[in-house]
């Protein structure tokens, strides 16, 4: 401003003060603001990556595909067996599904129809076997079941009130029952879970449908997280559950001197399993071994007995041609005696079927069936057995869908095929069945 020029007014010097602290309080409100929603951003970051890594799964549901036997002789309104299931506790892709430490509530829910079948059958038994790396058993439990009572009166008046419903196909006369089978099944570490097996022990039971359901059993940050879980056990278990928060988030760590200890405790333990798999690994191999001689011997002299009777049936035959010529060149022989007409030998009946199945590593399974077992009982102990006979961290399941063929004749075996006896298959008395990687698989 110059010295002659006279002063702006007072209005214009409180305009420019009041816009420049305008300017200042706009650009402080937007850096907090970024700053609030980078916060809110690594808020919901860490609490997803927490949640993901430490909570599991609330419950899995598996179908139970019950299979059983449908060939006993002779045919009567009971089944031949058990009905039975595999179900597989790992993911789509073989990922663990349980979560190490965590409890879990197994149960199984029953469909059962309202027929007179099921009514007069009364109580029955459930058991479960939960099974790990090699077939090995982790868990058992057995149950018993039954439909719930109702009189002809109750049943009369449902039938009636639900007439509608049940003409029109959205209703049926079933009954659901949900038995507990583990209420506080705790998943180790060392030895982790890989499926369960299930049978319903009775012959007579009529089933709509069957699934086992696994349900996680909260505690502390977990039941936090699951507040409004109505399966959940009310009483928390923070000190644990801090601990492995604070281990999964980096925080404070045990003395080195905790450490050493607990790892050498670890490693103790690993290597009494590892010796306990040892010997029960070279058991069963000295008991297949001395299984195989057998079978071998019993093979040898059941040959050697076949092979007597072809002699002796060729012996017989020459003797018959050697009379039979001098008959008919003989100038006078006596009218000879009729020969009774020898009858065909009777087709033998086997046992056992002898059953060597060839792995796509080169490792073979043998075992001994009925005659009469399907194809699918194979297919099971394949399996059940598959790394029985590696190492012993071997995996107890096939790592991808396989399927069954013969080399010679060469003969690849279909899903009709599983239900089919092995002796109508031609698998008997013995035969050598190959396992492949099934196609578009």
């Amino acid at each position: 401003m110059s010295p002659g020029a006279a002063p702006p007014p007072a209005l214009l010097l409180w305009g420019a003060q009041v816009g420049r602290g305008a300017r200042r309080a706009l650009l402080r409100g937007a850096l907090g603001l970024s700053l609030a929603l980078l916060l809110l951003w690594a808020a919901l970051f860490l609490y997803g990556s927490f949640y993901w890594a430490y909570l599991p799964s609330a419950a899995v549901l598996r179908p139970l595909h019950l299979a059983f036997r449908s060939d006993c002789d002779p045919p009567g309104p009971e089944l031949c067996s058990f009905p039975s299931a595999n179900v597989s506790l790992l993911g789509e892709h073989r990922e663990k599904v349980l979560l190490y430490g965590q409890q879990y509530r197994l149960s199984l829910e029953l469909e059962l129809p309202e027929s007179p079948v099921n009514r007069e059958l009364g109580m029955f038994m459930v058991a479960l076997t939960v099974y790990g790396d090699g077939g090995r058993a982790l868990a058992r439990a057995e149950r018993a079941a039954m439909l719930h009572y109702r009189s002809r009166l109750l049943r009369a008046l449902h039938t009636v009130t639900f007439a509608g419903l049940l003409l029109s196909g959205f209703a049926e006369q079933s009954q659901s029952l949900e038995l507990e089978l583990l209420g506080r099944y705790r998943e180790d570490p060392y030895t982790p879970t890989l499926g369960a097996f299930v049978e319903i022990r009775s012959r007579r039971v009529q089933l709509y449908g069957a699934r086992l359901r696994v349900d996680a059993h909260f505690s502390g940050l977990r039941l936090v997280a699951h507040e409004d879980d109505p399966d959940s056990d009310p009483e928390l278990d923070l000190p644990s559950d801090l601990g492995a928060l604070t281990s999964i988030l980096g925080g404070a760590r045990a003395p080195p001197e905790e450490d050493e200890t607990q790892k050498l405790l670890t490693e103790a333990g690993q290597e009494r399993e590892r010796r306990r798999r040892g010997q029960e690994l070279s058991k069963l191999r000295e008991w297949r071994r001395d299984e195989e001689r057998r079978r071998a011997a019993e093979e040898r002299r059941r040959d050697r007995a076949e092979e007597r009777a072809a002699r002796q049936r060729v012996k017989e035959k020459i003797e018959r041609d050697k009379a039979e010529r001098a008959q008919r060149f003989a100038p006078v022989a006596p009218e000879p005696s009729p020969v009774p007409p020898q009858e065909p030998p009777a087709p033998r009946e086997y046992d056992q079927c002898r059953i060597q199945v060839r792995l796509p590593d080169g490792r073979s399974l043998t075992q001994s069936f009925q005659p009469r077992e399907p194809l699918a009982a194979v297919r099971l102990f394949v399996e059940l057995h598959w790394g029985q006979t590696g190492e012993t961290g071997g995996s107890g399941s096939p790592p991808e869908p396989f399927s069954l063929r013969t080399a010679f004749p060469r003969r690849l075996f279909t899903e009709e095929d599983m239900e089919k006896p092995l002796q109508e298959l031609g698998l008997v008395p013995s035969a050598v069945v190959i396992v492949a990687k099934k196609e578009g698989s």
